[in-house]
């Protein structure tokens, strides 16, 4: 668990109850993307499984795509009949980056045709000085929002942008 993780932990469990919720919509723009951008993909190791064409990267995995960074240590590449990249399953300590926002999660899937980002398993969410944990964070690139779900902890810093 990282340092982060266990201050918006400690935090998030002395916020008011007025302030919880089991599903909250929020702003998402510094997370928005554009999923025809080129995929960068590094890792420590590639193995490839010839019966259906899917890529496994482990070791330090950093896949790029614009500004959007996310790194894991594992991760999962899936191709279409095209041989274009359609879904991205990544695991082992996620972490999805853009600008001031940063999301982590035990697992995300990144469904580029859909153009959508789930994460799963304790999400912490940081915008800024402010703070957002969940279960569950489906990201909508194009439009710039995110949904919590689960049991939604907010942190928000007054006056804070």
């Amino acid at each position: 668990m990282t340092l982060t993780r266990i201050l918006v932990t400690c935090i998030a469990l002395s916020v008011p109850a007025a302030l919880l919720s089991q599903g909250a919509e929020i702003a998402f723009g510094g997370l928005s993307q554009d999923t025809g951008l080129p995929v960068e993909v590094g890792a420590d190791k590639l193995e490839i499984d010839q019966a259906d064409g899917a890529a496994t990267f482990t070791g330090n995995v950093e896949i790029s795509q614009g500004e959007m960074v996310l790194t894991a240590g594992r991760a999962r590449v899936i191709y279409g009949a095209d041989g274009a990249i359609t879904e991205m399953q990544a695991s082992e300590g996620v972490t999805l980056v853009n600008g001031g926002e940063a999301a982590e999660a035990a697992e995300a899937v990144y469904s580029i045709e859909a153009g959508t980002v789930v994460m799963t398993g304790d999400v912490i969410l940081t915008q800024g000085s402010n703070a957002l944990s969940s279960q569950r964070l489906v990201i909508d690139l194009a439009r710039g929002t995110g949904t919590l779900e689960g049991r939604v902890r907010t942190i928000f810093q007054p006056g804070a942008q």
